[in-house]
């Protein structure tokens, strides 16, 4: 019985992506291929061997796992890792999505019902993770929306939005007095 595993994984163009690979034994032999064409070959005590448009960017680890140098948009596809234990051949299946790098996020200001509202956006093909941080308070909110009462509005206070993606996060300061009326 041969078990097939499959993850989504998320690279940014420009940034270099390693496959998350969770190998407990020891591999003798690993074979890397996307979309069925082979892109790394690591054969016992041979140096690892590279094929196609990965060939002067990638990396073979002894754990199986690949690491991409500077991601492309035509790295997306399916990879499937081939490794053999000296007992049985495994295969772990990736299917890696590229994605643009995250932009800057951008903050809007209103007030209404004795509030000030700061509004987090960010035109991004994933789903983000939104937090606010105020300079004059070690509390972060996670959310795309931040509520101040008029009356705590310090006007030295700076909001800052964070967006987060995977592991890339990105950032946008305003100060609150930029926003009062």
């Amino acid at each position: 019985i041969a078990h097939i595993y499959c993850e989504n994984v998320f690279g940014i163009v420009g940034e270099n992506f390693t496959f998350p690979v969770k190998v407990d034994q020891k591999i003798v032999e690993s074979t890397w291929k996307k979309n069925k064409d082979k892109v790394a070959e690591w054969e016992g005590v041979n140096k690892p061997t590279y094929f196609g448009p990965l060939c002067n960017r990638s990396v073979l680890m002894e754990n199986g796992s690949l690491t991409i140098v500077d991601l492309e948009k035509d790295d997306a596809g399916t990879y499937e890792l081939q490794y053999w234990d000296s007992v049985k051949d495994h295969y772990l299946n990736f299917v890696l999505v590229v994605l643009d790098p995250l932009p800057e996020p951008k903050i809007s200001c209103n007030t209404s019902d004795h509030k000030l509202v700061l509004n987090c956006t960010a035109n991004f093909q994933g789903p983000l993770n939104y937090t606010w941080k105020l300079s004059n308070n070690p509390q972060s909110h996670e959310k795309q929306e931040l509520s101040i009462r008029l009356e705590d509005v310090n006007t030295t206070t700076k909001a800052t939005c964070l967006i987060k993606f995977s592991q890339m996060e990105r950032s946008s300061e305003i100060s609150l007095i930029q926003c009062l009326p």
